[in-house]
């Protein structure tokens, strides 16, 4: 059965950092990633890694802050988020499948979420 679990959400001040664990288990993917969704708002690309190559995909919104960082003997994602903003404040959702997109509908397999959230 696969499984993907979030962990290390949770709440911060502006300027402050998180990181988001993703916990995979039942088989390994050749793409994982990080979406976030807002209320009212759609659900977000934030960033991806493939397996074969290691290319890094990062939205604009938080390149520069947020770090992804595979570990593939632990089958464990991980989002280094730094500098935070108010506007990060969202539901964080690990997904994974065969191929990187920052398309959701591309991904078979998803996390229940984590809670971020940012005060000023």
């Amino acid at each position: 059965q696969v499984q993907l679990i979030e962990s290390g959400g949770g709440s911060v001040q502006t300027g402050r950092s998180l990181r988001l664990i993703c916990a995979a288990s039942g088989r390994t993917f050749s793409a994982m990633a990080w979406f976030r969704q807002s209320p009212g708002t759609e659900r977000e690309f934030v960033s991806s890694v493939t397996l074969g190559n290691g290319y890094k995909a990062y939205a604009d919104s938080v390149k520069g802050r947020f770090t992804i960082a595979r570990d593939t003997v632990k089958n464990t994602l991980y989002l280094h988020m730094s500098s935070l903003k108010p506007e990060d404040t969202a539901i964080y959702y690990c997904a994974a499948g065969d191929h990187a997109s920052t398309n959701p509908t591309e991904y078979n397999y998803w996390g229940p979420g984590a809670q971020v959230t940012v005060s000023s």
